[in-house]
């Protein structure tokens, strides 16, 4: 490799660690902020979320539509257990997964199936890639991924050149500036479908 390419590698390595560094931080914050609420205040809260996710869990679902292209699949939840998974969709959508769950974030290489699903079950949406993805692509897809509860990393084996999944939904593009891309992260990034909605995305393990 050239002293020209390796100093650009570096400098896109550097990037990419101070995006997920990024976010991590502001999921920390943001658990911070939850844990130092006093617990009144916290079921309060609870309690109105539950009610508006169940009078608007309806409407959400029968919006699934309106975003052309999203699968559907019935994951109610998914036991713990160790080892690897076979997963049956690519990438992964719901089922059993590891107890740790990955934290949220930025990675440039592959990550663990298992804990990337458990990271689904408490409401991220993971954007993977093919691993020969175009830089700017690449670029597009980090500048989107939310700061919390947001996941994005490379994929070997996909049948499309981007997906993004959350629990139990999957859509497959092929550019990062498909217009679907936003809508899927609002609907379903902690949506009506999330087994554990506001569960920990972070103090899990890193790839």
């Amino acid at each position: 490799m050239s002293k020209k390419n390796k100093t650009t590698t570096n400098a896109r390595q550097e990037r990419l660690e101070a995006a997920r560094k990024e976010q991590q931080a502001a999921e920390r914050r943001r658990n911070g902020i939850l844990y130092g609420a006093a617990g009144l205040a916290v079921a309060l809260i609870a309690g109105a979320v539950f009610w508006a996710i169940s009078n608007d869990e309806g409407r959400k679902i029968a919006a699934a539509d309106e975003i052309e292209g999203v699968e559907t699949y019935d994951y109610p939840g998914g036991n713990h257990v160790s080892g690897t998974v076979d997963y049956k969709e690519t990438p992964p959508v719901g089922g059993e997964h590891n107890p740790a769950w990955l934290n949220c974030g930025v990675y440039d290489k592959p990550v663990p199936n298992e804990n990337a699903v458990h990271s689904l079950e408490h409401g991220a949406v993971w954007i993977t890639y093919q691993p020969d993805l175009a830089e700017d692509q690449v670029d597009k897809l980090v500048d989107m991924t939310p700061k919390t509860y947001g996941l994005i990393s490379p994929f070997e084996g996909m049948d499309s050149p981007i997906t993004i999944s959350a629990w139990g939904t999957q859509l497959k593009v092929d550019s990062a500036d498909d217009p679907r891309l936003e809508p899927f992260i609002k609907k379903y990034r902690q949506g009506p479908q999330t087994p554990e909605p506001g569960a920990a995305c972070t103090g899990g393990v890193d790839a």
